[in-house]
């Protein structure tokens, strides 16, 4: 079972990734995978919006050409933008060149030096050529949002207890994380607005 939280050992054994945004500022870094679509993501707009809370939307290419008006929508609410690459390929069994091209088609959308790659996935070739362009985007904090197996309050609680300053947390704009989202998402919106904190956009990702 994936963790929630990544050990900070291994942030330390792989520098060349974004893992967090080091800061004592209680700022959080909400990010969201696999959007945009109709069926999810303006609902996700919506929350941040109602709590005046900027975050991060890494944006599948396809989708994003799907539904340009929610994509504009992200950018003109002020969230920041992300590529996820075209289709979601899985790095490790995806040649360089194939996987070059997905990333490409989906840059095309999202116009920003962030990308997160499927999975949390890459070779080592494919993150040597990628980090020329880009900031690879990880995270230390997983909701899991995604884990048919759990329930939004387990997500949420695993939130409230992994996140810090600083931290970026995971979350899916995606059908399957649907019925998680909408439960682990106001709680953690609401937990950590009452303690003072605020939730902006990864710095390097705002659309040009």
């Amino acid at each position: 079972m994936t963790p929630a939280h990544v050990p900070r050992i291994l942030q330390w054994l792989l520098p060349g990734y974004v893992w967090r945004i080091p800061t004592s500022e209680k700022v959080l870094y909400l990010t969201f995978d696999d959007g945009p679509i109709p069926e999810v993501t303006p609902w996700v707009l919506d929350e941040l919006a109602s709590r005046d809370a900027k975050a991060t939307f890494f944006c599948i290419g396809r989708n994003s050409a799907a539904h340009p008006d929610i994509l504009a929508r992200i950018r003109s609410e002020g969230h920041g933008l992300g590529n996820h690459t075209w289709d979601h390929p899985r790095g490790r069994t995806t040649p360089l060149p194939a996987y070059l091209e997905n990333v490409r088609r989906a840059q095309e959308w999202t116009n920003t030096p962030a990308f997160r790659p499927p999975y949390g996935s890459l070779t080592r070739s494919q993150a040597k050529v990628i980090r020329r362009s880009h900031r690879i985007v990880l995270w230390d904090v997983l909701s899991r949002d995604y884990d048919t197996r759990l329930d939004g309050a387990y997500c949420s609680r695993s939130v409230i207890r992994h996140a810090r300053p600083g931290s970026i947390v995971v979350f899916h704009d995606s059908l399957k994380a649907a019925p998680r989202l909408r439960v682990a998402l106001p709680a953690v919106l609401d937990h950590f607005s009452g303690r003072g904190f605020h939730f902006a956009p990864l710095p390097f990702a705002i659309p040009g």
